[in-house]
């Protein structure tokens, strides 16, 4: 029996046959509600705002190519701190897809995804390329871990704290 797939959270079909020779140009804006379940996908406190421009072109034998641009207003929490803080975010997005017959034939292709019952869902395509272009260790802008201990000046303005001043003083004299 066949595993029913659910629904992702920012679902935008595109028909991979529809697509003129000349190609088609996409834009696509997450709803709110769309916004909070991707936001708990990737367990980040908040995606303000999220959307693509993806121009989808025929490719090589039946495929699509997907090119774009990709930007979102999202709040994450700093790991040195623990504050959350909004960060713009701008990134790339190139993909392949490829009909299932013809991803078989090309498996040196190993970038191109099938395209699943003729269908690519251009807005999971953007979720995964935000998800695994997100900063894993979080930081807010400016902020950056303490000096180790080891690496801190003594006490003193000069080295006398150092255990290795009584072995200086005593090579001088």
């Amino acid at each position: 029996m066949k595993q029913p797939r659910s629904q992702p959270e920012f679902s935008r079909p595109l028909q991979a046959d529809r697509v003129p020779k000349a190609g088609s140009d996409e834009r696509l804006t997450a709803e709110p509600a769309e916004c909070r379940a991707l936001a708990a996908r990737m367990k980040i406190p908040a995606i303000h705002a999220l959307s693509a421009e993806i121009r989808a072109t025929p490719w090589r034998g039946g495929g699509i190519k997907l090119e774009g641009h990709i930007t979102a207003d999202l709040e994450q929490v700093s790991v040195i701190s623990l504050e959350p803080f909004r960060e713009a975010v701008s990134l790339p997005v190139s993909r392949y897809f490829l009909p299932p017959g013809a991803a078989a034939e090309h498996q040196a292709e190993d970038d191109a995804d099938p395209i699943r019952d003729g269908w690519i869902d251009l807005g999971e395509v953007v979720a995964e390329t935000l998800a695994l272009d997100l900063e894993p260790y979080p930081r807010k802008p400016g902020e950056a871990f303490a000096e180790h201990i080891e690496d801190a000046p003594a006490s003193g303005s000069d080295s006398a704290g150092s255990p290795f001043a009584v072995l200086a003083r005593r090579k001088d004299g």
